[in-house]
């Protein structure tokens, strides 16, 4: 049986991938290294290699991600997300718990921009925490706030993380986007409503707004920032432009309001920096794709797929307890990989359940999709909670404890949508982008 099992290429694939994990190798080189050596032990041809590179980074719809990460650095740069949490803080900020909720409501929402869960909380914090320790918050709390909520903004369309699935599973992409938009505010609301019972036990309301006028003024410095979701999402729901054509029209529309608008850009070394700081964030994400799409075909040429999907049915036949542990999976390498290594390394796995059990492809993608905005904000990796901290001076210890109720409070949302898979394919039916 051992023996068999060394002599096993889908072993080894996998072997040689989780040991590199586990001695703390970054994930780009544990998913080439392990493709490289069982290409060559199996001699399955090296001129493959540079042809499947090419295959999976080479399409379209990925040409969105750069796109969107500029945009997002680009409207984070041109001071959007300060004018929007002004304008949440008039709006909410005077009631109990009104500043924590106002938090959950701009990380939301700059989730349609930023499409990246650290991005946002980078953009977020360095302004909210310091606004609700100021007004009485506790710190950690703050920070956990801002953490896990902004783990959203790969639910929250335009997400880069449904760029992915969607290239991966072969879902329209405007479809996906559609689903993601109510699942998304139901993990909104629910952390909406865990923020104000913990901020009603522990008093925490900030001072009240007297006059009203404000909220005017912050609408109309905000109108400009406001609008980026609704020019973005309704051109692609209208049929204007595709989701890589609405990444382009992001970017120009940041540069407009930023360099004619609010006139924040003004010099060429602030434009370098933002192009800098793009080059950066997605060399990193492609990196990862193209290791990871090395790692899917030679996963897929072994049987790894294969294998891996019939183990999971010899446990059981019935949906439910498969879809049980699909879940447990995913959570649990959430906590200790990124979304797109996770896409690309266990999708290619779970396409043949999806096919075999009849679920439909952007309701699991939704599902999937929330799973991992949980497992960024759940140690030991918990990117998010790292970023947070490391913006708060804080230990991610420190963090780890107020955040909990949050993460609960999402989980339960993510339960809802599976129990309620029309919470996810209703949208993109009544646009017409699904059947």
């Amino acid at each position: 049986m051992i023996e068999k099992l060394l002599q096993d290429p889908a072993f080894w694939t996998v072997a040689l991938f989780v040991i590199p994990l586990l001695l703390r190798v970054p994930i780009a080189i544990a998913l080439a290294s392990s493709a490289l050596v069982v290409a060559y032990k199996w001699d399955m041809g090296y001129e493959m290699l540079s042809y499947n590179i090419y295959a999976g980074i080479a399409k379209f719809p990925l040409l969105a991600i750069p796109f969107f990460i500029l945009a997002g650095v680009i409207m984070e740069r041109a001071g959007i997300a300060g004018r929007i949490i002004d304008l949440m803080k008039a709006l909410v900020g005077s009631r109990t718990g009104g500043l924590a909720i106002a938090t959950v409501a701009v990380a939301t929402f700059w989730g349609a921009v930023s499409g990246s869960g650290p991005a946002t909380v980078a953009a977020l914090g360095l302004i909210l925490i310091p606004g609700m320790v100021s007004t009485g918050y506790d710190k950690p709390f703050a920070t956990a706030t801002v953490a896990v909520t902004s783990g959203l903004a790969i639910v929250i369309p335009p997400s880069i993380a449904f760029i992915v699935y969607g290239g991966v599973a072969n879902v329209s992409v405007p479809a996906l986007f559609a689903a993601g938009f109510i699942p998304g505010l139901l993990v909104a609301g629910c952390i909406m409503l865990a923020v104000w019972i913990i901020s009603y036990k522990k008093g925490y309301r900030a001072a009240p707004v007297e006059n009203p006028e404000p909220i005017g003024k912050a609408f109309k410095n905000a109108f400009w920032g406001v609008m980026t979701p609704v020019i973005i999402l309704g051109g692609i729901y209208g049929g204007i432009f595709t989701p890589t054509e609405a990444a382009a029209v992001a970017v120009v529309y940041g540069l407009v309001v930023g360099l004619f608008i609010y006139r924040t850009l003004t010099s060429l070394s602030q434009l370098f920096e933002i192009f800098a700081a793009t080059v950066h964030a997605t060399a990193i994400v492609m990196i990862v794709v193209t290791c990871a799409g090395l790692f899917s075909w030679v996963g897929s040429t072994v049987g790894l797929v294969e294998k891996s999907a019939s183990i999971l049915l010899a446990v059981s036949e019935n949906q439910w307890i498969v879809l049980f542990m699909i879940n447990i999976i995913l959570l649990l390498a959430g906590m200790i990989l990124d979304a797109i290594s996770i896409y690309y390394v266990f999708l290619p796995i779970l396409l043949p359940l999806i096919v075999h059990f009849g679920w439909d492809p952007i309701w699991f993608g939704v599902m999937m999709t929330i799973n991992l905005a949980v497992g960024q904000v759940t140690p030991p990796v918990a990117v998010n909670l790292y970023v947070g901290a490391n913006i708060s001076g804080l230990r991610i210890e420190d963090i780890t404890k107020p955040a909990l109720p949050l993460i609960g409070a999402a989980l339960f949302a993510l339960v809802l949508v599976i129990v309620f898979p029309e919470l996810s394919t209703f949208a993109p039916r009544i646009l017409g982008l699904s059947p």
